[in-house]
């Protein structure tokens, strides 16, 4: 039987060609025996628009390759991370993915599995989820690309430099994720297996929300 695979935040960038390489031999070695692939947020450092397929080479490239997937027969889902949320329809047409709402309840061998990116649950990081409803908002979105390609690209480098500061200066416990937030998400969907990534800290949890013995895979 083919495997499910699960990853993300690989934040694919020409500074990282390291990770990159791993990429294409993951997809190409690896994920093209798979039946199905989640890719859960942040699967490139920055996406400033589907235009950037136009301009930029390693995009172009890393699409290309999951069109290789999804033409040989590979399901290939994406989720919203908190870096490439303008990923579009274009991208999802020209590599023949499906963009998954986040949170996303499927079920996988029998099992119920609540796929999300995880940066809703780090609630503690208040300055963050502020950002975040800005930057998810119609209008945000909407006047942010009607900017030209070079004004976009050099938003998300000031964005980019702007978290790193703030990311040097907050505890772990704020940029992980908020234990009450967790249990109200199990209690919410009624205790699935939880799947998600975000905090960079791989590891399984577990958790007993009332009652329930429940887990979270990071």
């Amino acid at each position: 039987m083919p495997p499910t695979l699960f990853i993300s935040d690989l934040h694919l960038a020409d500074e990282r060609p390291e990770i990159n390489t791993l990429f294409f031999r993951f997809v190409n070695e690896i994920a093209v025996g798979a039946k199905s692939l989640y890719i859960l947020g942040d699967l490139f450092e920055y996406w400033v628009g589907d235009d950037q397929l136009d301009v930029d080479p390693l995009a172009r490239a890393v699409a290309d390759s999951l069109r290789k997937l999804t033409t040989r027969g590979v399901h290939v889902f994406f989720m919203h991370g908190n870096r490439d949320f303008l990923i579009g329809e274009r991208f999802a047409r020209e590599t023949g993915l499906t963009i998954l709402s986040d949170p996303t309840l499927i079920e996988l061998d029998g099992e119920r599995v609540l796929l999300m990116h995880g940066d809703t649950l780090c609630t503690d990081d208040v300055e963050y989820q502020k950002f975040r409803a800005l930057a998810r908002s119609d209008k945000w979105q909407r006047e942010t690309l009607a900017k030209p390609y070079a004004e976009r690209n050099a938003l998300a480098h000031s964005i980019r430099a702007q978290s790193d500061s703030a990311k040097a200066i907050k505890t772990e416990e704020i940029m992980d994720v908020t234990p009450e937030t967790v249990a109200h998400v199990f209690r919410t969907h009624a205790y699935p297996l939880m799947i998600h990534g975000h905090t960079h800290r791989p590891a399984t949890h577990q958790h007993i929300v009332d009652g329930h013995a429940c887990e979270r895979w990071v």
